[in-house]
């Protein structure tokens, strides 16, 4: 089965090749691939040179050194996030890629007389390749080397995700046990689950107790006592599986890698074969057992069972509300979790977050509360910039229905802010929350700072915020309905450099028309921070952020209208499916 799954993967890299060859013809895929491959050549060659040319004078032993401290200090700390990486795969619900099964593979491998764990071997050999060309690339960019070092990185890099890609099948399978109807499969099941229970008390009990020792006084007391706890002891040995995929990048030589690398390569075979000794779960996770209850092989697609997720939808409304439900309910099906499941958790993170701001606030620690204040900063910065870009169950998403939507006897505008509504809403959630834990540890972290002054900072956030995310969406779906076949639609992504350098333009596209859609705003908030300024003082930002927010919104209602008739000219053809 090996030798065939070779010759397959082999064949379809050559006949993936020919196509993105082929697709050159096309000026939208040529235009692509020529910005795609400067920026590959500015962002390595040129800035390797630069920094070969800037390193010249500087100190030769500095890899060195910070390989050495990498492996004694880093990789321990590296290891405790891998760690809490593991233990959330566990928790969050996720469909692991090395087990999707593309249509042809579920046509003519489901139904061959090959065994469940061969077709997991495929699945494993077909996936080198995008492993080796992700572990080159990333070579190339952050390799701390270059020659022989740079090949050193490559392997390493590709032990790594080869480790991570089994693990979450792994994961999957093993999960799928806990429902079998052999006692002993579900035993075997409990084994890796209570491997890492007893880790996480192991470690979670040896960060206790160096926290408590005394008063936390900064972030990097932080960074110190997490090592201290993690480096040595039993801690150290639970994590040892975590760090070991980790020490190989920075090593320092030639022997410290062929050492690390054997210690990576042992952890990635142990996860090898954890997945295949749980292949008897492969028809749970797959989706085969389906399909064989239907007379026919469906691979990759769960059994869908009938129940009530969140509110019912009203008889009668706003279509922007219908479609708003619809795109809410697909989310909270494919989390798997009933809505009224996450309230009690909110509520609880929420009262949690409040009491843990008012304890440091009275105490003596604000390098915590600084390192919560400015996750809570990233948090929301990363929301609002990069948010409606990854939250996509809008247009994009459903345009893989487009025959469909055509069909419904809405009007066009009102569609449009439907679908961008849901996605809109939880982006902007996300953005709220990380702005009340930043304006909640702000006391401790800036204790100099006037209340009244950060909370009216946090307060024009909170409005501003959702402004921002909806001209983005607005942006978005713009694009998406004047150049269809230059934006990713549904969950599938063209690839390729050209499909790279396709997405490097419309993100500077993005990025300029919203540069231009926010301008009204802020001339208009400028105005109410120059006439109150001197009255209100930093009070100011709440009116101002107060009428951006109106105009934007007001933008963003007008646009909407203005790309109805788009919405109404677009061709079913125009759409391109991904590959």
């Amino acid at each position: 089965m090996i030798s065939a799954s070779l010759y397959i993967t082999a064949c379809t890299t050559r006949n993936r090749i020919r196509v993105r060859l082929r697709r050159l013809r096309e000026p939208r895929y040529l235009i692509g691939a020529i910005v795609g491959v400067a920026y590959l050549y500015f962002s390595i060659f040129a800035g390797r040179r630069g920094r070969s040319r800037a390193g010249r004078g500087g100190d030769p032993r500095a890899p060195i050194e910070l390989g050495s401290a990498w492996q004694a200090i880093g990789s321990s700390l590296a290891g405790l996030l891998v760690f809490v990486l593991a233990l959330l795969a566990w928790v969050l619900p996720a469909r692991p890629g090395l087990l999707e099964f593309s249509q042809a593979e579920t046509v003519f491998l489901f139904p061959a007389p090959v065994s469940r764990r061969q077709l997991l071997v495929h699945r494993l050999v077909r996936s080198q390749v995008s492993s080796l060309v992700t572990s080159i690339l990333m070579a190339f960019l952050l390799a701390p080397a270059g020659g022989f070092g740079r090949l050193r990185f490559a392997m390493a890099m590709w032990a790594l995700f080869v480790t991570i890609r089994v693990y979450f099948a792994a994961v999957a399978l093993t999960r799928a046990q806990f429902t079998s109807s052999r006692p002993l499969a579900r035993l075997a099941a409990w084994l890796p689950a209570g491997f890492l229970i007893a880790g996480t008390v192991v470690v979670g009990a040896a960060i206790a107790r160096q926290m408590t020792l005394q008063p936390v006084a900064s972030a990097a007391d932080v960074l110190v006592r997490l090592t201290g706890a993690t480096a040595s002891g039993l801690p150290s040995i639970v994590l040892w599986p975590f760090s070991a995929i980790l020490r190989p990048q920075l090593a320092t030589s030639a022997t410290s890698f062929m050492q690390a690398m054997a210690g990576s390569l042992a952890v990635m075979a142990a996860v090898i074969v954890w997945m295949l000794a749980n292949d008897s779960a492969f028809d749970l996770t797959a989706g085969e057992a389906a399909g064989e209850r239907s007379g026919r092989a469906v691979a990759g697609t769960p059994v869908v069972r009938v129940r009530q997720i969140g509110p019912a939808l009203a008889l009668s409304g706003r279509v922007e509300w219908a479609i708003l439900w619809k795109n809410a309910m697909q989310t909270f099906r494919a989390v798997n979790l009933p809505l009224k499941r996450l309230a009690a958790p909110a509520i609880g993170l929420t009262m949690g977050l409040a009491g843990a701001a008012i304890g440091m606030s009275a105490g003596q620690n604000r390098g915590p509360a600084g390192f919560i204040a400015a996750l809570g900063f990233a948090v929301t910065a990363l929301s609002i910039v990069a948010g409606p870009l990854i939250m996509r169950l809008d247009l994009r998403s459903d345009f893989e229905h487009l025959d469909l939507l055509k069909t419904w006897p809405v009007r066009p505008a009102d569609l449009i802010r439907g679908e961008m509504a849901w996605p809109a809403a939880l982006v902007t959630a996300i953005a709220w929350a990380g702005i009340v834990c930043t304006a909640l540890f702000s006391g401790a972290a800036m204790p100099d700072v006037p209340s009244v002054d950060r909370w009216s900072v946090a307060i024009s956030a909170l409005l501003a915020a959702p402004a921002l995310i909806a001209a983005q969406y607005t942006v978005q779906n713009a694009l998406a309905l004047f150049f269809p076949a230059w934006v990713g639609l549904g969950t599938q992504r063209t690839r390729g450099i050209d499909a790279m350098g396709q997405r490097l333009i419309m993100v500077a596209a993005i990025l300029l028309v919203l540069a231009i859609f926010a301008v009204p705003g802020g001339l208009a908030g400028g105005i109410v921070w120059l006439v109150l300024r001197n009255v209100m003082g930093v009070a100011v930002f709440v009116p101002a952020a107060v009428l951006f927010a109106a105009v934007i919104l007001t933008e963003v209602l007008v646009a909407t209208e203005l790309l109805g008739p788009a919405y109404e000219r677009m061709d079913l053809t125009s759409v391109e499916r991904g590959e």
